[in-house]
């Protein structure tokens, strides 16, 4: 099987083509992962299932630990895309509520396959302790954009940034906590209920 020897930075999309290769990608990554566990899942396989040569796959994705990394933002943005289109008169007017519920559904969202859900876990945990690729603030990703809105106009940005990046690691250290079933669902919700009603403004 061909691989580099040492992984670098990954490629980004140029052209349509090249974005619906890396979701063909991300895709079959995910069907593998909820269907194998991470530790069944192999590169090879899942360039064979996304119809991609293994060099493909490594252009995009340097490592099986960031590609399940990517597989999580991928379905985060999946979620917040299917979640976020409803007309602003339709929203509540407590972003602490609409935090809390868009973080709790995010949750339950991604616990649908907890072989996957465990994949990029551990994942996200590898990739962390051996250096990401390319390092990006987590409030310029998916989820923390959308916080960022939901807090626009209680603070000055750089504190709306701040409250943001606590919402998504106390989330996350949440998500955790209910996969390993440390706690239970219900009190990872209550938790992140309180979470979002101290950190965001009333």
């Amino acid at each position: 099987m061909a691989r580099p020897v040492e992984a670098g930075c990954p490629a980004a999309p140029m052209s349509g083509r090249q974005a619906a290769r890396q979701v063909r990608i991300l895709r079959a990554a995910s069907e593998l992962g909820a269907r194998e566990g991470l530790a069944s899942v192999q590169m090879h396989e899942v360039a064979k299932e996304a119809g991609v040569a293994i060099a493909t796959l490594y252009r995009y994705f340097p490592s099986k630990p960031y590609l399940f990394l990517s597989v999580l933002e991928w379905h985060i943005g999946q979620f917040l895309g299917d979640h976020g289109s409803e007309p602003p008169a339709t929203r509540t007017a407590d972003p602490a509520t609409e935090v809390a519920d868009t973080l709790i559904a995010l949750t339950g969202k991604l616990l649908d396959s907890r072989l996957l859900a465990s994949a990029v876990a551990v994942s996200s945990f590898t990739e962390y302790a051996t250096g990401v690729p390319t390092r990006i603030d987590i409030v310029e990703r998916s989820l923390g954009q959308r916080l960022v809105r939901l807090l626009a106009g209680r603070a000055d940005a750089d504190t709306c940034r701040s409250r943001a990046r606590l919402l998504v690691y106390g989330w996350w250290g949440l998500f955790v906590a209910v996969l390993t079933e440390e706690i239970s669902p219900e009190q990872g919700a209550a938790d992140l209920r309180l979470a979002a009603r101290l950190i965001v403004p009333a």
